[in-house]
């Protein structure tokens, strides 16, 4: 067996590593990149396969940057299975299509507008390009071992990031590898736990927080002083969200704070989100697979009034009155919360909220950052709001929590390569690996390949 590193080395988008034995091909996760432009140039280049010579993809979940690529690759010659997890094939069914609607739609305003370099902006893939790469998910169970091609074996175990989540064993010539996709957290309110896992002869771990440990902060707390004083400065509280996991979180936190009275019954919430609303509803679907009792899963879904038309959405922008206004995209790449927030961001009165990973070189990174201002369709948008940064809603294992994940192993792996982190983190990580548990460890090179004896 050996892997080649195609994506989430040195940034923790672009997931795609390229698992070859024996003539067979399969690519573990299919992710766009994101952030830096130099890293979504990688989007527009070709890749040093053919499609059409691959057996298989196997996904670890459905967010984008681990899933998003599949419609170029499908577009490109690529004709065989997509595995997943169930969760995991109901959640690209949305997530995918609504990729390819927005990428039109954002070349559509593009050109309509004259602020793009290119005459004309195209989209890196369309809507019926997304359609038609739906046709290859094939749902995979839980633990059951698939050969997905030929002398490769698959089996899933549930990683408890988001709704179907999955950790990929890959089993080929006597030898295991381990992917562990985006890791959860052990105590999230919502998501079980990830699976313990007693051996590998290989690993590829996460770093997404391997630099730092979430603040131990009561969150709803936390969540409810932020809306608070927004309110009272008679502001919005704006929330750029990734459509799945973070949203329904936060949609569940405001259900527990207006059941207790922490903030108003009756302060208005809007989920500014198709995607995100499809995607909550597959919560009832999914039970096994959170911590929710039927009645929570039900006040989740129902405490936000669902944004569904264009003109509802721009009418938020005229908005006068304290509100919440939950939007993708989580990072401000794109999507509807642009639009809110050339409207909100310039004005003291209102917060705008982050509760995610904000890769280097989005617009929510630069946020975070302190920046005085955001380009935004062409135009420069002042940054007077408050912003606040709230990492503790994060669906992913911090240090300590990877490495508690690591110590249920029962034997060392062969050599554990630290993957989807920044520089800093993957090296703080990888660093912790190799002192506290005394594992062969590295952080590889994007385009490496290294054979797995």
């Amino acid at each position: 067996m050996r892997i080649t590193f195609l994506g989430a080395v040195g940034t923790v988008t672009g997931s795609k590593f390229l698992v070859e034995h024996g003539g067979s091909r399969v690519l573990v996760d299919c992710g766009l990149f994101q952030g830096f432009k130099q890293l979504r140039l990688r989007n527009w280049a070709r890749l040093p396969f053919e499609p059409a010579r691959l057996d298989a993809v196997v996904l670890t979940h459905a967010h984008l940057d681990h899933s998003g690529y599949l419609p170029l690759l499908v577009r490109e010659g690529f004709a065989g299975p997509v595995y997943a997890s169930e969760a995991t094939c109901a959640l690209a069914e949305i997530l995918l299509p609504d990729s390819g609607h927005l990428q039109e739609e954002e070349a559509e305003y593009a050109n309509r507008h004259g602020f793009s370099k290119h005459h004309p902006a195209l989209p890196l893939y369309t809507l019926a390009d997304a359609e038609r790469s739906l046709k290859a998910l094939q749902m995979l169970p839980w633990h059951h071992a698939e050969q997905v091609a030929k002398g490769i074996k698959v089996t899933l175990h549930p990683a408890g990031h988001i709704l179907g989540a999955a950790m990929v064993e890959i089993s080929a010539g006597g030898v295991t590898l381990l992917c562990s996709g985006d890791l959860g957290r052990p105590h999230d309110p919502i998501m079980v736990p990830p699976e313990r896992i007693a051996r590998a002869d290989y690993l590829l771990v996460e770093s997404t927080y391997g630099d730092r440990r979430h603040p131990p902060e009561d969150t709803a707390k936390v969540l409810a002083e932020i809306i608070r004083r927004t309110t009272a400065r008679h502001g919005i509280t704006l929330i750029p969200s990734f459509a799945v996991g973070r949203t329904q979180s936060l949609m569940y936190y405001l259900y527990r704070l207006k059941q207790s009275g922490a903030i108003p019954a009756d302060l208005p919430v809007f989920l500014n989100s198709p995607m995100a609303t499809d995607a909550t509803e597959l919560y009832h679907r999914f039970r096994r697979e959170h911590r929710l009792t039927p009645a929570e899963c039900e006040g989740m879904c129902r405490v936000a009034h669902i944004v569904r038309t264009v003109e509802e959405s721009k009418s938020l922008n005229e908005r006068h009155e304290p509100a919440i206004i939950i939007s993708a995209s989580g990072m401000a790449t794109g999507g509807r919360v642009l639009h809110h927030l050339k409207a909100f961001a310039p004005y003291a009165r209102n917060t705008i909220l982050f509760s995610g990973f904000q890769a280097g070189g989005t617009r929510g990174a630069a946020i975070v950052g302190g920046t005085e201002s955001v380009r935004i369709h062409g135009e420069e948008v002042p940054i007077r709001a408050e912003v606040v940064m709230l990492e503790n809603l994060s669906a992913h294992a911090d240090a300590g929590e990877i490495l508690a994940w690591l110590d249920g192993f029962e034997s060392a792996p062969r050599h554990t390569f630290v993957v989807h982190g920044e520089p800093v983190a993957a090296d703080t990580l990888r660093r912790r690996i190799a002192t506290e548990l005394r594992w062969p460890c590295s952080v590889p090179e994007h385009g490496m390949t290294q054979q797995l004896d």
